[in-house]
């Protein structure tokens, strides 16, 4: 029998939650006064939720998707549930800020195509989740809304740029997010605070761009804080959009139910520091190996194995087609004198880095990624997964703008403190973070399932028999509760 009390309600995962909701165990207004109370005790401290609707409002749409149970409608996967959309995405009717003082006071006046599709499904819009200025770094503080604070620490970084939307599924603030991930922001909030989140393959979630046709960077996902919770966003979030050309045509219901798995024999890799060319704070990549025990408990074979590759050549290639992203999104303000003002210096160094690059470079890079994608895929021929840490810092303190070293070395860039998640980013291959336990100051830290391209379902899968063997999550809740 489910608890339905507030804090039973809110400790229900998302497949629980949209069952409960389904077989009227629980009320859509139920659920909103539930996750309403938890958010009013506990987001003050985190600031992780921000541009909180009203709650007359939220009741009243509650109301109605009991309404519309009580008279058999058909309802979505995702009906009645409280999300708030991270601030990178806009939400009609919502502020749409990007972190940005120049669109401090804009209001959303149409949907993107992932919310139109999470709207279809049921949700109901509570508010937007904090980010970096324009998601620009690990770490979420903006001059609009402030600072985000971990839960098992609130002098330390939530990690970003989905930080605010990690924190909310940490501290059971919403059952599931969205979330997106150019530089591991699908990876290493989750990482920061001891949940799950994927970054999936290049295509899977159709988005919006000015260029549709050019293979991206950054991608959309979710952070939950079981694997089948992400599968069942995704399933709502995936799927084929004409405006998208190179979307993936594949149907996505599959990931609304996770089957399990016999895992024995499958192979995995273990990266590691890449044969010492990335570097560690003590303790990290310790945690991490420590945490291939429990693949080894449920069959996997782990043996640790690294791809040829200069990894410095590929952060190099990286920092080409960053700036070159940064820049061509960012342009219009920097050449806007009282709009280059309002921008953060990280975001101005991008956009003139992007500025700089000439079309010779721009090429060797694109050649650069193909090697690298290409170099991985051999290698995966002998794997079936590999795994790697998620980051290479415990969360720092909140009031520095990026960690200036990393293991006893100089980080030359606002970002290089998270090398480790570049790899994937270039090879567009779909990871999994898993928590992976936590440091001597009792702060998390995770690492990446990483699966072959186009392989979301089976690391979702590999990441529920890990989640079920492990309990990180159910074992060591935040603190702050």
């Amino acid at each position: 029998m489910q608890d339905t009390r507030p804090d039973g309600i809110t400790a229900m995962g998302a497949v629980d939650l949209a069952a409960a909701i389904r077989g009227r165990v629980v009320s859509c207004v139920e659920v909103m006064r539930a996750y309403l109370d938890r958010i009013h005790r506990l987001n003050p401290q985190v600031n992780a939720i921000v541009a909180l609707a009203d709650d007359a409002a939220l009741l009243r749409e509650a109301e109605a998707a009991d309404a519309a149970l009580a008279r058999g409608a058909a309802v979505g996967p995702l009906h009645g549930f409280p999300l708030a959309v991270k601030d990178l995405d806009p939400v009609r009717g919502l502020r749409f800020t990007q972190g940005s003082p120049i669109f401090a006071d804009r209001i959303a006046e149409t949907d993107s195509i992932m919310v139109a599709r999470l709207r279809a499904a049921g949700a109901i819009f509570i508010g937007k989740t904090n980010i970096p200025e324009f998601g620009l770094g690990s770490h979420s503080f903006n001059p609009v809304y402030g600072t985000t604070a971990n839960p098992y620490d609130l002098t330390k970084s939530a990690g970003g740029s989905s930080g605010g939307a990690a924190v909310a599924v940490a501290l059971r603030m919403q059952p599931v997010a969205d979330g997106s991930d150019h530089a591991g922001s699908l990876r290493n909030p989750p990482a920061f605070n001891n949940c799950y989140g994927l970054r999936p393959s290049w295509g899977r979630i159709p988005a919006e761009a000015k260029d549709v046709f050019s293979p991206g960077l950054a991608v959309l996902g979710a952070i939950g804080r079981t694997p089948a919770d992400i599968g069942l966003m995704l399933s709502v979030q995936a799927g084929y959009d004409p405006r998208c050309p190179n979307a993936i045509r594949q149907d996505p219901s599959a990931f609304a139910s996770l089957r399990a798995r016999d895992f024995s024999g499958t192979r995995i890799a273990w990266l590691g520091d890449c044969g010492g060319q990335i570097p560690f704070d003590p303790g990290v990549l310790e945690l991490g190996r420590s945490a291939l025990t429990t693949f080894v408990e449920i069959g996997c074979t782990v043996e640790e194995a690294v791809p040829r590759y200069d990894m410095e050549q590929l952060w190099q290639d990286w920092l080409v087609l960053r700036a070159l992203t940064v820049a061509a999104a960012l342009r219009p303000f920097y050449d806007e004198p009282r709009h280059r003002a309002l921008l953060k210096p990280e975001a101005a160094w991008e956009v003139e880095r992007g500025l700089a690059l000439s079309a010779d470079r721009i090429i060797a890079a694109l050649e650069g990624r193909t090697r690298w994608y290409e170099t991985l895929r051999r290698f995966m021929e002998a794997y079936d997964f590999l795994v790697m840490p998620t980051t290479q810092v415990f969360p720092f303190d909140k009031d520095l703008r990026w960690p200036e070293t990393v293991g006893g070395r100089q980080m030359d860039t606002y970002h290089r403190w998270m090398q480790t998640v570049i790899p994937v980013t270039m090879a567009g291959l779909p990871a999994l973070d898993v928590p992976a336990g936590f440091g001597a100051a009792g702060l998390p830290t995770g690492i990446q399932i990483v699966g072959p391209n186009h392989g979301e379902l089976a690391c979702l899968q590999l990441g529920g028999a890990y989640d079920a063997a492990s309990n990180w999550v159910r074992r060591y809740p935040p603190p702050l509760n």
